[in-house]
């Protein structure tokens, strides 16, 4: 069946793949690229969704494995859908859960027809196939839902990773017809995202993209990446399947939040990523600074009353001192959690509109050098 294109491409900087655009989608206008913060359980930790829009969030993930699990699909359902339930009015991606799945391999068993798997809250026994996934998803009401896929580590065979690949193109086909079904039968509207594959085998990443290209998928995310693997090959690996992919899509990778990975991923012609990782770091205590991250529980804060960081305008560093926040975590007060997750949040999402910015006027390289040159320098004091 035709679906409508749901991105715009607007504008690629002159000298290097990065580019800004837009995504229509059913609970508005998302500009790309795009940090979308993690709501595994409906909600992303330590921040309320006034929290979320006060930033400038207009895209947000929640997870299908968890909330299958918990608190189920009928509570859901009943609420009106994920939207209603957690009362957030903008849009939402649901991974399919895949990734959860192939962090249980002991509780787990994938075949053909789908994945069998212990859940990890109650050892309760539960089979997921591409269908039922697409089933769960839309009674979440998700924006974007992404195909049942198998996800390999690193390190890898390749004998496993062929097996995974095979999988989940079979899983890709099954996933888009009963989607399309989903369309069909309303109101549902909700677009679907193919996921490449392929673990580190560039012939498998081409074979895994040109599957999805042939899917016709109203975007294509990858996935794989960030999952042991060093640096260096992640930049190469990202690199060699982004430019697989076709222009007129939108672009995800899964699974990345650091400055770094971000802006690699931004230059390479990336529109969407996400990761839990900006909310973890702020309850554990680890903000983000434009000269690299902080640990707020170190004695040199203990009389330290400035800001967490000059260069950022958020409230959290217009309002309280680096001496405040130190007394917060090591009290063990929630109100930490909240304000260094919120930082964080803010310091990503204002790096993003940075970088779209820097795109428009045609110089994302020199601002993605100057960022990390001043980012890593920090670091390297440390």
């Amino acid at each position: 069946m035709e679906v409508d294109s749901i991105f715009t491409p607007l504008h690629r900087d002159i000298s290097c793949r990065a580019r800004t655009g837009t995504l229509k989608l059913p609970h508005g206008t998302v500009s790309t690229p795009v940090f979308m913060p993690v709501g595994t359980n409906g909600t992303v930790k330590a921040i309320t969704a006034d929290d979320l829009k006060e930033i400038g969030f207009e895209i947000i993930l929640s997870n299908t494995y968890h909330l299958y699990l918990r608190p189920g699909t009928e509570v859901i359902g009943m609420a009106g859908g994920l939207h209603q339930f957690m009362r957030w009015d903008r849009n939402i991606l649901t991974d399919s859960g895949g990734f959860q799945v192939f962090s249980l391999p002991a509780l787990r068993k994938i075949t053909s027809e789908g994945a069998s798997f212990q859940s990890h809250i109650d050892g309760s026994r539960h089979f997921l196939s591409p269908e039922k996934v697409v089933e769960i998803q839309t009674i979440l009401g998700s924006d974007i839902q992404m195909q049942l896929d198998v996800c390999t580590g690193w390190g890898s065979s390749r004998k496993e990773s062929e097996k995974a690949l095979a999988i989940s193109c079979e899983w890709l086909i099954r996933s888009k017809t009963a989607w399309e079904e989903k369309l069909a039968a309303g109101p549902y509207r909700g677009s679907l995202f193919s996921i490449v594959q392929g673990n580190f085998f560039p012939d498998l990443r081409r074979q895994s993209a040109e599957a999805c290209i042939q899917a016709d998928t109203p975007g294509i995310a990858i996935g794989g990446l960030s999952v042991g693997e060093p640096p260096e090959l992640f930049a190469e690996t990202l690199a060699y399947t982004s430019v697989l992919l076709p222009d007129e899509k939108p672009r995800y990778v899964m699974g990345i939040g650091t400055p770094e990975y971000i802006l690699d991923a931004i230059e390479n012609g990336i529109d969407m990523f996400d990761c839990v990782l900006p909310t973890r770091e702020g309850r554990n205590g680890k903000v983000y600074t434009h000269r690299g991250p902080i640990t707020l529980k170190k004695a040199e804060n203990r009389l330290d009353f400035t800001p967490i960081d000059t260069e950022c305008g958020c409230k959290v560093c217009r309002e309280y001192s680096r001496a405040y926040l130190r007394h917060l975590f090591k009290t063990q007060e929630i109100l930490c959690s909240m304000l260094a997750s919120y930082h964080n949040l803010y310091f990503l999402n204002d790096l993003v509109l940075k970088a779209r910015q820097a795109i428009a006027e045609n110089r994302f390289p020199g601002f993605k050098k100057d960022f990390l040159s001043q980012y890593r320098e920090e670091q390297d004091e440390k």
